[in-house]
């Protein structure tokens, strides 16, 4: 599985952005997706989750309210739709996919991961 990010950029507080990862094969619809950022001299941190179908999702409390993570399998696509965004906010963004069922917060459960976008909030 290959995972190809894009739609980072610089923003000020309060825009929007909407990332998007693009997916080889035809198993994405079976996966887990994730969304995880990174800040420089931070640990990568959970953003958001969705199971294979869209109906379950899970977001880090940092960001509830303000980002919606949603897919479309058919377009083997899983997006981020970032509102309200804050300096804080800053950080690489990566997409991940973890091929089991269970929707989980956690980075090492994922096995393929994108090579990150990244997403600057000024003040």
């Amino acid at each position: 599985v290959q995972l190809q990010a894009s739609g980072g950029g610089l923003v000020q507080a309060g825009g929007s952005l909407r990332l998007s990862c693009a997916a080889s094969g035809r198993a994405f619809s079976r996966y887990v997706m994730g969304w995880f950022r990174q800040a420089p001299g931070k640990e990568r941190e959970f953003v958001a989750a969705i199971n294979w179908s869209g109906g379950s999702t899970y977001y880090a409390d940092s960001v509830k309210g303000r980002f919606t993570i949603s897919r479309d399998n058919a377009k083997n696509t899983v997006y981020l739709q970032m509102n309200s965004l804050k300096p804080e906010d800053t950080a690489v963004y990566y997409c991940a996919a973890d091929t089991s069922y269970s929707i989980s917060r956690r980075a090492n459960e994922y096995e393929y991961w994108g090579q990150g976008t990244q997403v600057t909030v000024s003040s």
